[in-house]
């Protein structure tokens, strides 16, 4: 994907995005954005074959008693490729992030339904923030 400058940038923008989403911005109301934002990074430089490791939580705990819906769960991929469609990402790389994410689709939705913009339920417990 161009490196980690050019992941950082794709992130970035990507978090924004979803900030700005009402279909799923109630989900990160409690999320320590800039820990988000450096287990992205990661991540996303993990699955493209870079030289980061990934050392957040598994998805399945991460997103464990959050609520993601079904739909919350499309919106996000929806502005993940409009992201990565704004960095003009060649789609031999779109497809292989893609094809990690579609997978975690069963660790991070835990209602199936096409609703979106459902509040973080008041008992969910965020990470700590990086130190």
């Amino acid at each position: 994907m161009g490196g980690l400058d050019a992941i950082t940038a794709v992130v970035d923008s990507f978090v924004g995005r979803c900030a700005n989403d009402a279909r799923i911005n109630a989900k990160f109301a409690r999320t320590d954005i800039p820990r988000l934002r450096q287990m992205l990074i990661d991540q996303v430089c993990e699955a493209s074959g870079g030289p980061c490791t990934y050392t957040g939580r598994s998805m399945k705990e991460t997103h464990d008693g959050i609520g993601v819906t079904g739909g919350e769960f499309d919106a996000l991929v929806e502005d993940l490729v409009a992201t990565l469609d704004e960095f003009n990402v060649p789609e031999a790389e779109k497809g292989e992030l893609l094809g990690v994410l579609g997978p975690l689709r069963g660790e991070i939705v835990e209602v199936e339904s096409d609703v979106t913009g459902t509040a973080l339920p008041d008992a969910y417990q965020p990470a700590p923030a990086l130190s």
